[in-house]
C-alpha cells in the first residue's frame, strides 16, 4: 500500500536540546552524545528552543489526503487550515529506518510539495518543512487480530524560529553549499521587522515618550481652605503656573507643578509652562529667584527651582523614550529587560535564562 500508493517523505530526525555541559564533553566523545530526546530544556516553560537535528536525512513511504484551501467559518471569523496535515505511516518501517519511534519534535519534508515558481527572485524552488506535533495510532492501521500497524502524525508547517535554525542554517542549493539558506528563500524576517518598524516609527511619532504630556496644561493657585484667589494682571504675588516677563525681568514663576503623579512630567525636564532653563552636572553661581536648572548628573534627571536661598527639587525626568534603547528608565528597563542574576545550586546564573543548566545535576566526576 505504501510503496504503490504513497509518496517519499524526508525525515530530519530530533536528537534532543543543545543544553548539556561542558564538562561531559570531550574530544573522544562529541558533546552531542549526551543528547536526549525526552530531555527538556526549560522546565518552567516546558520548552525545547535549541534543537539539534541530525545531519542525516531519513527517507519513509507515507500517505495522506490531499485537501483543497478551505475556510473554517468559526465565531471568530474566516481561518485557513491548510497548514496541519495527517500523514501515515508504517510503524515497523518507521522504527526500523529511524532507530526509534517518530516522535513530535522530528521535521518532515515533502519532496512533491516543492514550489518551482515562487514569484520570488529566487535561482532554487522552495521546499516545503512540518514538524511533527502529535503521534497516535490509525484506525484503519489495526489488523484483524487488533495490533496496530500504522501511526497516523498530525503535521504543522514550520516558521522561523530558534527551534529550527539547524534546519535552516542549510543551504538552500546543494551544489552551492556556501550561497543562500533556507532560512535567506523561506523565512518572511526582512518583511516582518519591515513592518514592525514601521509600527514603531509610527509609534513614536504618535507618543514620543511614555507617560503624559503636561507642558500645555495650567493650573492655578488653591488657598489652604480650597478658595481660589482670581488675579489680575496687574498683580504679582500668585501661585499658578504661569511666567510674567517684563523687559527681561521675571515677575513671577511657578514653584510647583500643578498635576503630580508617577511618569506625569513636563516635557524633557522643562519647567512649568515651558520657561527657560540650563542644565549641566553642578548649579551655576550667579543665581536668581524663580531659576530652574536641570542636573544631568542625576540619573533620571532631575529638576531644581531657586527659591532665593536654596535649589528646590520640581521633579525627576521618569519620562522616556519607548524604543528599545539602553538608556531608558522606565519599568520596561528593568522587569522586562531583566538582567538580575541568581544562585541555583551554588551557580550564579542570569533570571532570563533557562533554569535547565542550573538545574541539571552535575556530573559525578
Amino acid at each position: 500500500m505504501f510503496t504503490v500508493g504513497g509518496t517519499d517523505i524526508h525525515i530530519y530526525k530530533y536528537l534532543g536540546p543543545k543544553n548539556p555541559s561542558d564538562e561531559d564533553a570531550t574530544a573522544d566523545q562529541p558533546q552531542y552524545d549526551f543528547l536526549d530526546p525526552t530531555n527538556i530544556q526549560d522546565l518552567l516553560f516546558l520548552e525545547n528552543r535549541d534543537r539539534k537535528y541530525d545531519t542525516d536525512i531519513y527517507t519513509l513511504r507515507g500517505i495522506y489526503n490531499v485537501q483543497d484551501l478551505d475556510f473554517d467559518l468559526s465565531q471568530f471569523g474566516l481561518f485557513l487550515t491548510n497548514d496541519i496535515l495527517f500523514l501515515t505511516i508504517h510503524i515497523n518501517s518507521s522504527v526500523k529506518t529511524l532507530g526509534r519511534k517518530i516522535m513530535s519534535g522530528d521535521v518532515i519534508e515533502l519532496p512533491h510539495l516543492i514550489d518551482e515558481y515562487a514569484l520570488n527572485e529566487f535561482t532554487v524552488a522552495l521546499k516545503r518543512f512540518y514538524v511533527v506535533e502529535e503521534v497516535t495510532r490509525a484506525a484503519e492501521g489495526y489488523s484483524p487480530t487488533w495490533y496496530p500497524h500504522l501511526y497516523r502524525l498530525k503535521l504543522k508547517q514550520i516558521y522561523d524560529s530558534q527551534e529550527y535554525a539547524d534546519i535552516l542554517n542549510l543551504p538552500a542549493d546543494e551544489d552551492d553549499p556556501n550561497g543562500e539558506t533556507l532560512r535567506d528563500v523561506l523565512s518572511t524576517y526582512e518583511t516582518d521587522m519591515q513592518i514592525n518598524n514601521a509600527v514603531i516609527a509610527q509609534a513614536e511619532i504618535d507618543s514620543l515618550k511614555s507617560g503624559y504630556e503636561m507642558s500645555h496644561y495650567y493650573t492655578v493657585s488653591v488657598n489652604p481652605d480650597g478658595t481660589v484667589d482670581f488675579t489680575t494682571v496687574d498683580q504679582t504675588n500668585i501661585d499658578a503656573s504661569s511666567i510674567v516677563i517684563n523687559s527681561g525681568e521675571i515677575i513671577e514663576s511657578p514653584e510647583r507643578i500643578g498635576y503630580t503623579g508617577y511618569l506625569v512630567f513636563y516635557g524633557d525636564s522643562d519647567p512649568p509652562n515651558g520657561y527657560p532653563f540650563g542644565s549641566g552636572a553642578q548649579f551655576p553661581r550667579l543665581n536668581y529667584e524663580g531659576d530652574y536648572f536641570v542636573r544631568t548628573d542625576f540619573v533620571p534627571n532631575r529638576l531644581f527651582r531657586y527659591d532665593g536661598t536654596k535649589w528646590t527639587k520640581i521633579g525627576d525626568d521618569l519620562r522616556m523614550t519607548l524604543s528599545n534603547t539602553d538608556d531608558r528608565m522606565t519599568l520596561k528597563s528593568s522587569f522586562i529587560n531583566n538582567t538580575n542574576t541568581s544562585e541555583i545550586g551554588g551557580e550564579i546564573v542570569e533570571e532570563r535564562q533557562s533554569l535547565s543548566k542550573a538545574l541539571r545535576p552535575k556530573s559525578d566526576n
